[in-house]
């Protein structure tokens, strides 16, 4: 999954359905109108439009829909236009936020712009008073964070609105952020998530702006950027640690077998649904998870997707250690700086001793699952079932 990855970076004012914005994600949606207490003018409503160019904060995909949808209210009244197909994500999420008015009237859809934009501005306004300089996050920086201190590198998944969902370009960067950690000076690395989740697997948008000649090369691209990927994890020679801060999904709860220690709070989850997706394991999840738990309770997680408690994971070998999450950051974070304090030439050894010997068997395991996948990313089955989730999702 990780890597049909088209990035939802087109403009949406495009073809018949032109608006002023741009809209990269496909979110979930809910519109709310009522009647305006007094009419907004022609200028009111160009001015406002303009104001949205100059927003400095992103109002998030939900209120853009709005904006498009008044919009086109405003200027051409009620959706006449054809539904588009059911794989055009991204117009089909256009048409049915601006079907949504029915029959609003134009100028009550003006209002509506015209109050959306104003109080959109006054807390962009706002926001920008109160941010302090050094807590701005620097370009390139927003969806993962790496630290280094106290002998521990810790990648950090920081995309906490999206449950720190997986896109492709950060897939790129924990790889460089794994090879960095390699050669630094940290005597071990950590991953964990910023906010109530550890991740949530996949960003599923990634299967959508697509161009239909392009499916094939974006299924075979993604299976080698899915390949590479775990391979480094296969391949990292230091202690590696998952600090489970909350829920882990897909891919995120496969590379578990991957790691020296897994630490979750008690409120983590773990689940694998890969078959309502129309997919297959990935991470060497096929090789690992069996001989940790067993093919029967494997086969519930990875082909049934049933979703384990953090007691459950501990119990069936998936997690480490399970910690109550109130004092489940200090816990955990006590102990890996005692461990960090070890001799790291001791510990990479010690590492090797243990890993080594099925490094051979996992990389050929990886191959495999990342070229099924290939094979289940270009299936009719695995196709609606991804429409499918995507449908619902937006309609919550």
């Amino acid at each position: 999954m990780a890597g049909v990855a088209g990035r939802l970076a087109r403009r949406w004012c495009s073809g018949a359905l032109r608006s002023p914005l741009q809209v990269t994600r496909f979110p979930a949606l809910q519109l709310h109108v009522c009647g305006p207490a007094m009419r907004a003018s022609q200028k009111d409503f160009e001015n406002a439009m303009n104001q949205v160019k100059l927003l400095k904060k992103d109002p998030g995909n939900e209120v853009k829909l709005k904006l498009y949808a008044l919009y086109k209210q405003a200027t051409e009244g009620p959706c006449n236009v054809p539904k588009p197909g059911v794989l055009d994500f991204i117009n089909k999420a256009k048409w049915d936020a601006w079907h949504a008015l029915g029959s609003l009237p134009k100028e009550t859809a003006r209002q509506n712009y015209v109050d959306l934009v104003s109080s959109l501005s006054t807390s962009s306004e706002s926001s920008g008073q109160v941010t302090p300089a050094a807590d701005r996050k620097q370009p390139g920086s927003d969806a993962l964070v790496v630290t280094s201190q106290d002998g521990i590198t810790t990648i950090t998944l920081n995309r906490p609105d999206k449950k720190n969902a997986l896109t492709p370009q950060m897939y790129h960067d924990i790889m460089l952020a794994l090879e960095a950690a390699s050669k630094d000076d940290s005597a071990i690395a950590v991953l964990t998530g910023n906010g109530d989740y550890y991740c949530s697997g996949n960003d599923l948008t990634n299967f959508t702006d697509i161009p239909p000649g392009e499916v094939e090369d974006r299924a075979r691209s993604g299976a080698v950027l899915l390949r590479d990927f775990v391979d480094c994890f296969i391949d990292f020679p230091k202690p590696l640690v998952a600090v489970v801060n909350g829920p882990a999904v897909g891919i995120s709860v496969t590379l578990l077998g991957l790691f020296d220690i897994v630490y979750a709070t008690d409120r983590a989850t773990f689940h694998t649904p890969f078959s309502h997706l129309g997919q297959s394991p990935e991470g060497c999840s096929s090789y690992t998870f069996p001989k940790m738990m067993g093919p029967s309770k494997a086969t519930e997680m990875l082909v049934f997707g049933k979703k384990l408690t953090a007691r459950e994971a501990c119990t069936q070998g998936l997690v480490t250690e399970v910690f109550p999450d109130s004092t489940f950051q200090k816990e955990v974070w006590v102990r890996l700086k005692a461990y960090s304090k070890l001799p790291p030439n001791a510990m990479r050894i010690s590492k090797q001793v243990i890993r080594n010997r099925e490094k051979e068997t996992l990389h050929a395991i990886n191959a495999e699952e990342s070229s099924i996948l290939q094979e289940r990313w270009l299936s009719d089955e695995c196709m609606n079932a991804i429409v499918n989730f995507l449908s619902k999702k937006a309609k919550l």
